[in-house]
């Protein structure tokens, strides 16, 4: 049977646009709240049924288009034997990569480590409601190298990875080297368990100059598309922040964009290749607003656009905020799922 997200993402005309939102599974919704009352976001991720049940809960409770895997970035430098916990302020490394003369020498794979994702795979496809695509997802390369050298859950600056990668570039590649190797395993793993499309997540794309980013990041990160797209499954990259860096995002290096709020999809289309579908760009912020005035921005900037642009995936300008308001988030989904796309 038909699904409108994987149609649209492999460039089929749908009706309406699909929609999902990152960050979707938790946060806002009731019942991942009750959850946490008992379990640990820990214990929620590596628990292969719970890891299941949450990441079909907004398909259950606000009627996404997909669901998207509930885990976590970090999980890839955990599989290269980092100490991570998960804390209530956010996640810390034991001994962050700034702290070793060597850090490549603290780098030691074992894949072992991301079976619970592939059984939480397993688990959701085996669960979940008939037609609902699964998309399988991991961390950008600069991002998840950016929090393995940091040691302070509440900088944003990435001060300690950022100095280290313009005093040592030699080195700095050699840790991108080495996550780009596991997270293509992992990513191909994902695909082997049964995701249906891959997102690789790269939160901080704009820490570095834009040419700096094109040299030393999108090389490797095509490469981990790649791994994925080999395999038949379409896949959505997202930059954010990366601004018109984004044009370098081609039809040979993903299916789709994301783009964030900082860019009006109007101007994204303009410069991006137009082979290359677009995801977003909605400010998560607007759900804060009244649906009155939610709506009005809907009609005036997302109806327009979506009826000229079948390649186009609704979801945010970057993930769901923990204290948007749940109705706000799903008038925004019936919104989608009602308008008169008039395609």
């Amino acid at each position: 049977m038909a699904n409108i997200f994987l149609d649209t993402i492999q460039g089929k005309d749908t009706q309406r646009p699909p929609v999902w939102f990152m960050r979707q599974a938790g946060r806002v919704l009731p019942n991942y709240r009750a959850l946490k009352e008992n379990y640990s976001f820990s214990e929620l991720m590596e628990n292969p049924e719970l890891a299941a049940k949450v990441t079909l809960m907004p398909i259950y409770d606000l009627g996404v288009d997909a669901a998207i895997l509930f885990s976590d970035i970090l999980v890839v430098p955990e599989a290269l034997g980092m100490s991570l916990k998960f804390t209530d302020a956010g996640p810390v490394f034991g001994a962050p990569l700034h702290s070793y003369d060597d850090p490549v020498k603290q780098l030691n794979k074992d894949m072992t480590k991301l079976d619970h994702v592939y059984a939480a795979i397993d688990k959701i496809i085996e669960t979940r409601p008939e037609n609902k695509p699964l998309i399988g997802f991991c961390g950008g390369l600069l991002t998840t190298f950016c929090f393995m050298f940091r040691d302070n859950v509440r900088d944003i600056t990435f001060k300690n990875a950022t100095e280290f990668l313009y005093k040592d570039r030699k080195t700095s590649q050699k840790i991108i080297d080495a996550l780009t190797e596991v997270s293509i395993e992992y990513a191909v793993k994902q695909v082997e368990h049964g995701v249906e499309a891959f997102q690789l997540f790269e939160t901080y794309g704009g820490l570095l100059p834009e040419e700096l980013y094109l040299e030393m990041i999108l090389p490797a990160s095509k490469k981990i598309l790649k791994a994925v797209r080999d395999k038949g499954i379409p896949t959505i990259y997202f930059p954010k922040d990366l601004g018109n860096g984004i044009s370098a995002v081609t039809k040979e290096v993903s299916d789709f964009v994301g783009i964030d709020w900082r860019m009006s999809l109007k101007h994204a289309r303009s410069i991006v290749d137009p082979e290359v579908g677009l995801q977003g760009n909605l400010d998560p912020r607007l759900l804060y607003a009244s649906q009155e005035e939610i709506e009005k921005e809907l009609n005036k900037t997302y109806l327009p656009f979506g009826r000229e642009n079948q390649k186009w995936i609704f979801n945010l300008g970057h993930g769901i905020l923990p204290d948007l308001p749940v109705e706000n988030v799903q008038f925004v989904i019936d919104w989608v799922k009602s308008a008169n796309w008039n395609r």
